[in-house]
C-alpha cells in the first residue's frame, strides 16, 4: 500500500485549538497516514508547545521551518523530512473527513497520477454564508468555488490547502517556489501551488493531475474574513499573485483556467444575482456587485503586480527538496 505523509504548516498560537483539531482529523482517518508533520514557521514558542503536546505521539513530528519565513518554505521543509511516497497538505484551520486520505490513495493506483486535490467546504463563523458573498468567489476564503471542476477529473492545478503530490513530482519539478504565496506579510497572497503544478506539467507532460471532490475537508472562515473589506483585499492580492505566476511560468498557462472563469462563470454569476434581485430574494444585488468588485480588484492587482515584477526583475527560488531515505530517517531520529 502506498504510504502518505501529511504536512500541516502552522505559524501562530492563535490557532492552537484549530491545529489540534486538524491533527486529530488526520489521526482518525480510515486510511491511516504514515505520519503527520507539523512544520512551525519561525515561532519557537509554538514549536516547543507543540513538541510537548505530541511528545508521546509516535505518528506526529514537530519541525521548525528550515527555510525563510513563509508557507512555501514550510511545505518544502515538510517534504524533505517526510518518509511517505505521497505527501498530502492540510491547512492548519481545517479538518479532514474520515475518508480523505483513502480517496487520495485510490487515485494513486494509477502510476501516471502525480497530484490529487480535494474539495474544501467553508465553515462560516456566523454559521451561515453572508447573503452578499457569491459562491463563485469562495476561493477568497480558501474553498472550492462555483465553476471549479467537480467529480473526479483532470485539472491544471490542485488547491494548496487540500492537496497531495507523489514524491517523484518534486524530483521532476523541485519544491514550492519561495517568492510566491504567503511569507509572513499581512497581505493574503497565494497561488504557489498553481505555479508548482504548471512547472510539474512542463517537466512531465504525461503527468495526470486530478481533483476528487470526495476527498473533503472543512475549512474555518473567521468573522474577519466574512467582511467585504477582506473580500476586496483578498481579490486584489490574488491579482498580485497571478502576476507572479505568469512571470514565472508564462501568461498562457498561468492564466489558462482564469480566462474561462472570467468569461463564463462570473458573467453567469452576475446574471443569477440580478435575477434574484428582481425576484426580491435577499443578497442578489449584493452578490452581483461583489462579483464585479472582485473582478476589478483582481485585475487591478494583476496589472500592478506585473509592472512591479517587471521593474524589479523579480526572480523565484526553486529548491531541491527531496532527500534520500537515510537522511529522512536521521531527521526523524533527531526529532
Amino acid at each position: 500500500m502506498i504510504t502518505i505523509s501529511v504536512v500541516i504548516c502552522v505559524y501562530t498560537e492563535d490557532r492552537w485549538e484549530d491545529i489540534l483539531s486538524a491533527v486529530a482529523s488526520v489521526r482518525a482517518q480510515s486510511r491511516a497516514a504514515h505520519e503527520t508533520l507539523l512544520v512551525v514557521d519561525h515561532n519557537e514558542t509554538l514549536r516547543e508547545r507543540l513538541a510537548k503536546e505530541y511528545k508521546e505521539a509516535p505518528d506526529v513530528r514537530v519541525l521548525a521551518n528550515a527555510g525563510p519565513r513563509g508557507l512555501s518554505a514550510g511545505r518544502n521543509t515538510g517534504i524533505a523530512a517526510s518518509g511517505g511516497e505521497v505527501i498530502a497538505f492540510l491547512d492548519d484551520d481545517a479538518v479532514a473527513e474520515r475518508d480523505w486520505l483513502l480517496r487520495f490513495a485510490e487515485a494513486y493506483d494509477d502510476p501516471q497520477v502525480f497530484a490529487v486535490g480535494g474539495a474544501t467546504r467553508p465553515v462560516w463563523a456566523s454559521r451561515r454564508r453572508p447573503a452578499w458573498f457569491p459562491e463563485e468567489f469562495d476561493w477568497v476564503v480558501g474553498c472550492m468555488y462555483r465553476g471549479h471542476p467537480t467529480g473526479r477529473v483532470r485539472v491544471r492545478n490542485v488547491l494548496g490547502g487540500n492537496a497531495s503530490f507523489r514524491r517523484t513530482a518534486f524530483e521532476f519539478a523541485g519544491g514550492f517556489a519561495t517568492g510566491i504565496g504567503r511569507d509572513g506579510d499581512k497581505r493574503p497572497l497565494g497561488c504557489e501551488e498553481t505555479e508548482l503544478c504548471i512547472r510539474l506539467s512542463r517537466a512531465r507532460p504525461d503527468a495526470v493531475l486530478l481533483i476528487d471532490d470526495r476527498a473533503v475537508i472543512h475549512h474555518r472562515v473567521p468573522a474577519a474574513r466574512e467582511r467585504f473589506r477582506y473580500f476586496r483585499t483578498r481579490a486584489y492580492a490574488e491579482g498580485l499573485s497571478k502576476a507572479l505566476v505568469a512571470r514565472s511560468v508564462g501568461a498562457d498557462k498561468g492564466l489558462e483556467s482564469e480566462r474561462r472563469y472570467t468569461t463564463r462563470v462570473l458573467p453567469a454569476g452576475v446574471g443569477r444575482g440580478l435575477r434574484d434581485a428582481l425576484l426580491g430574494r435577499p443578497g442578489g444585488a449584493g452578490r452581483a456587485g461583489a462579483i464585479v468588485t472582485g473582478v476589478v480588484a483582481a485585475a487591478g492587482g494583476y496589472v500592478i503586480g506585473s509592472v512591479r515584477a517587471r521593474r524589479a526583475g523579480t526572480e523565484f527560488s526553486v529548491v531541491d527538496v527531496v532527500e534520500g531515505p537515510e537522511e529522512r530517517r536521521s531527521e526523524g531520529a533527531a526529532g
